[in-house]
This record gives C-alpha cells, sequence and structure tokens, in this order.
C-alpha cells in the first residue's frame, strides 16, 4: 500500500450528461507517485469523461478533486496545474491547431514563458525523442493519423509534465512505431493514466489496470498484469483478485 500523499484524488465523483443515464455515479480513484494505471472497460464507460473531469473541462455533478495536495474548485485552480498535468486527448485533432509540426510542439513552451529559442530546441529533442525528427516544417493536417498521434503526444511532452493522462495512445500506430513509444514513455518513468484497449501495449508499461463498469472504478477487480516474453511470441496473462 501507498502511504504517500496521492498526485491525483479523487472521491466521490458523479457526472452525467444532460437528458442521459449518469455517466460516472461515486468514483474514487487515487494516483500516487510512480503509479501507471490503465483503465479496462467499453466504450461509454467514462473513461474519457473521467480525463476531463481531472483536467477541469467537465464539472462534477458531486464530489471532491485534488490534485498535487491542493483541492480543485473553480477554473482557475485547474489552470494552475496544467503545466504538471498533461492530457494527451483522444483525438489528435483536437490537441493540433497551428499550421506547422514546429509551431505546435512549441506552443506549450512559449504558453509557459520560455523564450522561443528555448522553446524551439525543447520542440526538436522532443521530436527527436520521439523518432521525428525532419517532420518540424510538415504542415500538420497534412499528416496521416498516427503521425497526428506522435506530434499530438510530443505537444504534451514538450511541457514536461510530472503526470501523464493518455487517452489511447497507440491508436493508429504501426507495430514498430508502437515499440518506440513504449520505450519513451517507459524511459521517461513519469506517473501515469492510460486508457488503452490494446492489452500487450499496456502489458509493457503499466503496473496496474482498473476496471471500469458502470460508471465506477472497482477496487476488487484489479488486473494484475504479468508479461512473459517466450522466444517466439509475447503472452499476456491477466488475472481478476
Amino acid at each position: 500500500m501507498n502511504n504517500t500523499p496521492p498526485l491525483i484524488s479523487l472521491e466521490g465523483i458523479s457526472f452525467g450528461y444532460p437528458g442521459r443515464e449518469l455517466t460516472l455515479g461515486n468514483l474514487d480513484l487515487q494516483l500516487h507517485k510512480g503509479d501507471r494505471i490503465a483503465l479496462w472497460g467499453p466504450n461509454g464507460s467514462g473513461k474519457t469523461t473521467l480525463f476531463h473531469i481531472i483536467m477541469g473541462l467537465l464539472k462534477p455533478l458531486s464530489g471532491r478533486i485534488e490534485i498535487f495536495g491542493k483541492p480543485m474548485r473553480e477554473e482557475k485552480d485547474f489552470r494552475e496545474i496544467y503545466k504538471k498535468v498533461g492530457l494527451l486527448f483522444q483525438d489528435a485533432d483536437d490537441q493540433l491547431f497551428s499550421p506547422t509540426v514546429l509551431e505546435d510542439v512549441a506552443f506549450g513552451p512559449l504558453n509557459m514563458g520560455k523564450p522561443k529559442d528555448e522553446a524551439i530546441t525543447i520542440a526538436q529533442k522532443t521530436l527527436a525523442n520521439l523518432g521525428l525528427s525532419g517532420f518540424e516544417d510538415r504542415i500538420t493536417h497534412q499528416l496521416s493519423g498516427g503521425e497526428k498521434r506522435l506530434i499530438s503526444l510530443a505537444t504534451v511532452l514538450a511541457m514536461e509534465p510530472e503526470v501523464l493522462l493518455l487517452d489511447e495512445p497507440s491508436t493508429g500506430l504501426d507495430e514498430k512505431t508502437k515499440a518506440r513509444l513504449t520505450e519513451v514513455l517507459n524511459h521517461l518513468g513519469l506517473s501515469c493514466i492510460l486508457i488503452s484497449h490494446e492489452f500487450h501495449f499496456v502489458a509493457d508499461i503499466t503496473n496496474a489496470v482498473y476496471r471500469m463498469e458502470g460508471g465506477k472504478i472497482f477496487k476488487d477487480k484489479l488486473t494484475h498484469v504479468h508479461p512473459h516474453t517466450h522466444p517466439h511470441t509475447a503472452h499476456v496473462h491477466s488475472s481478476l483478485a
């Protein structure tokens, strides 16, 4: 059991979209330093909604949110944590808005007050770490889906966050690129919450998988991930405690 104060703490979170049943109902979740948690569940179980609530993009109907020990009550509270918590959106087009790749990746550091030369250097280094050197002058809207996915991640990593919220980060990537992404995320070693339907990808990055059902996270349905590499293939076994 982790006795350190949580980086993110959600207690009794409920949320519903107008005219629909509750998407989240009395949900609890804590992320501690070193935790790398995956959320596993069917479409519509509230995983993406949960990320948007953590970032203040949606306001819960009830419950308490604390991030880095500070209660999140108003919009200004969430603005202060954008530098520390990086969100990768499920749809890359929601994250990319500048004409070129370099401008998109440098935007975050510039917005944080970095000088232009330093912001460009950070952007170039981030792209290189993701194997994207040479993409700097590419037109963002002309990229493939997988390329947009990686550039979106670069915009998040360029801000040097302490926590990552990754919504389907491997979608649209080929196996070679997924392997590179896995290497980068493991090298960073950041605490993270990851949404993915790709169990092998999850197994290589996270240390626990929580099952979401009916708008709740059930701690008695914790999936333990055991990756086993064999000479010719890799198998992942899971068990529900």
